[in-house]
């Protein structure tokens, strides 16, 4: 991937080698940009592969993750190109079907060319999908849903073998029953459809903004899509796309946890660009647990600091309470009065951040999908280790909010889906600063039992 200096993902110290040092308890104030959405971005990359004509995406943030996307898709034989926000991607000379696996086992996200590269390459080589340890992420209903829409599909050590009949051939439109509202599956037969013969109805589908905006960006290329947003997606398939421009819509996950650092903070912050209905159910909660947002302008929020009430939170697809938001709530009820009770439902293992939490003195244990929470007056800081992307987010919330000093490791995770969030939170006044870590400094993340 062609890149120029000012986009390349972050460039400061090796996440893997470094660590971010905070020292807690320092007001916020001011206003903060949120950057295009990465799982917005990243299937929308995925997308392109559905059209032989070049296509430029804005707002599109600089992340780890998004690099490694273009990394594929350069293996593939894409022209991607980045000034700033700007991504130019051109799939015209599209040589290539088979994914690498140096990319795809650390990009869940990767695995989303199966459906574009299947229906107009005619087959999909992909290696079974990398990421955050945070469940088994199955792929089964992606894998069902491409065979009803005609695809041969099998699996052998590891890799996703997809194909037509014959080269000329084009998947057929079908009825699909989603057995879970899958965002990946949605995603991934949306986009397989888009060129697929005849009619596809998708049924119990996701209902995510992203969703709604890979079936905008797809529409921008000449798609036929409607009811995007809703549980049930209608394709009408077409021969042929064209080339587009198109903005990634701002990051639900990153606004919703810069609410939280001004929560946590006892601070008032604001910032915008957001799509507050992205919001509603983030906004909801926080708001029942003690401090209000305020909608200064049609995409700008500002939160107002009060004091923090127990609540319990039970994460659902949407429009429920989003699971990428679980952890930096958990970080917000260490300090909220009372007892409360977080409940995951989408992934089994996203709890590791409560041990590490526990680690600056919050009460809280687990207690299979539970964390059973007692709210404590402060925390202090310590030496913690990120599990996942999440959990890195509310560990340095919460050590926004320690006394003394927290030091975040494993910020790998970070750097995968927030865009400079460390910077971010400088400029609203955070104290925090990125240091090299020795290898013998290095702690290690303590089981949640």
């Amino acid at each position: 991937m062609n890149v120029s200096s000012s986009s390349a993902a972050p460039t400061h110290l090796n996440a893997s080698e470094s660590a971010l040092k905070i020292w807690g308890g320092t007001p916020l104030s001011g206003h903060v940009r949120v950057s295009g959405a990465k799982n917005s971005a990243l299937v929308i990359m995925a997308g392109t592969l559905l059209c032989p004509e070049p296509c430029r995406l804005s707002n599109v943030p600089s992340l780890v993750d998004v690099a490694r996307m273009g990394q594929m898709l350069s293996a593939l034989g894409v022209r991607v190109e980045r000034n700033g926000d700007v991504l130019d991607i051109d799939a015209s000379h599209l040589h290539s079907a088979t994914a690498p696996y140096e990319v795809v086992s650390k990009l869940r996200a990767s695995f989303f060319a199966i459906g574009p590269l299947l229906a107009r390459y005619g087959s999909a080589q992909i290696p079974m999908p990398g990421g955050c340890a945070i469940g088994t992420r199955p792929v089964d209903l992606h894998v069902r849903g491409l065979q009803q829409l005609g695809a041969h599909v099998r699996i052998e050590h590891g890799i996703v073998y997809a194909s037509l009949a014959g080269r000329n051939c084009r998947l057929k439109g079908a009825r699909i029953y989603l057995d879970y509202p899958s965002v990946g599956a949605t995603e991934t037969l949306l986009m397989a459809a888009t060129l697929a013969e005849g009619e596809t109805i998708i049924e119990n589908a996701a209902q995510e903004p992203e969703v709604i905006d890979l079936a905008n960006f797809c529409r921008s290329m000449g798609a036929r899509i409607r009811g995007a947003g809703t549980k049930e997606i209608a394709i009408v398939g077409t021969p042929r796309l064209h080339g587009t421009e198109y903005a990634i819509v701002p990051d639900r996950i990153e606004a919703g946890t810069l609410l939280i650092a001004g929560a946590i903070a006892r601070s008032e912050i604001s910032l915008s660009p957001v799509v507050p209905e992205h919001l509603s159910p983030v906004i909801a909660k926080l708001q029942e647990v003690g401090p209000q947002v305020v909608r200064d302008a049609e995409d700008c929020l500002r939160v107002l600091p009060a004091e923090l009430h127990a609540t319990d939170i039970e994460t659902l697809p949407y429009p429920g309470f989003p699971t990428d938001m679980q952890a930096q709530f958990t970080a917000l009820l260490a300090l909220a009065e009372g007892d409360s009770v977080v409940t995951e439902t989408v992934f089994e293992n996203r709890m590791g951040h409560v041990a590490e939490l526990a680690r600056m003195g919050a009460d809280m244990r687990v207690r299979g999908r539970h964390a059973l929470i007692r709210g404590v007056p402060t925390l202090t800081g310590a030496p913690v280790m990120a599990t996942d992307l999440r959990a890195s987010a509310a560990l340095v919330l919460a050590g926004l909010a320690a006394k003394d000093v927290t030091i975040v490791q494993g910020l790998h995770h970070l750097d995968r889906g927030y865009e400079h969030l460390d910077g971010k939170l400088r400029k609203l006044g955070a104290r925090m600063e990125r240091m090299a870590m020795a290898a013998d400094e290095v702690v290690a993340a303590v089981p949640a039992s």
